[in-house]
């Protein structure tokens, strides 16, 4: 079992690679936490998750993404356009990508989310888990499907496993929302603003329980070619 002790859970933070970003999120997110990454469509919540793996492989740990998103190749692809390549570490089993491929409509979701709930539970040597995205899952599965997956996943974490659930901002009903948020140790939350006559990616650090400092609330961001994402000023933003 690749899980970490108590004291080893708290020297060890998931990083972005970008000191800048992990001072926002308030030195990084720590390990054995449970995140909800939420947010609209394009405003970067891929690319946050991206990082994460990066900067995390970086620092030797071992990544397993489940992803609704990409296949690997164009995952591959998309990352090395950030300067985020981690090919090497997906050859040397480091980082473990699983593709979900939605079917049809006759699909048994709430089945499909317990088999996803189990494959976690056998990703036993990896470090962090990343889902990408639970959309169309909690969006058509039953209340007590969404309910147990997050209670799962919590206890994995009080376990030592780090996991971080990526779902659209409409994902949830409010009272739903209230619930799972209640679950996580840690909620970062991506919005698209309008500035003037520019389109601004923002990233609210809602809560990152346990952080080693203090969170930096509100953060703009842009999504650069070979850079990745970048943290603009917000008086700059403004302009």
């Amino acid at each position: 079992m690749a899980f970490l002790l108590d004291d080893e859970k708290e020297k060890k933070e998931i990083t972005t690679g970008s000191a800048e970003i992990d001072r926002k999120m308030g030195g990084g997110i720590p390990s054995g936490s449970l995140t909800l990454i939420e947010g609209q469509s394009d405003a970067g919540k891929s690319v946050l998750t991206q990082q994460m793996i990066w900067g995390s492989l970086a620092c030797d740990c071992r990544c397993t993404l489940f992803t609704t998103e990409s296949t690997v190749k164009s995952l591959m692809k998309q990352m090395n356009s950030l300067g985020l390549d981690v090919l090497d570490y997906l050859l040397l089993d480091r980082l473990r990508v699983y593709p979900i491929q939605m079917m049809g409509g006759d699909v048994d979701l709430d089945m499909a989310l317990k088999v996803i709930s189990e494959a976690i539970h056998r990703e036993t040597e990896t470090d962090m888990i990343i889902i990408d995205s639970l959309t169309a899952f909690v969006t058509h599965v039953s209340l007590e499907s969404t309910i147990g997956f997050f209670e799962d996943c919590k206890n994995l974490c009080n376990e030592g496993q780090t996991i971080l659930i990526v779902v659209h901002n409409y994902a949830f009903n409010e009272n739903l929302l209230v619930r799972v948020r209640s679950m996580c140790d840690a909620h970062l939350s991506l919005t698209i603003e309008v500035m003037g006559d520019k389109l601004l990616k923002s990233m609210e650090v809602s809560k990152v329980r346990g952080a080693s400092h203090t969170t930096g609330n509100v953060v703009a961001f842009e999504i650069e070619p070979a850079w990745g994402m970048r943290i603009i000023p917000v008086s700059k933003a403004r302009v």
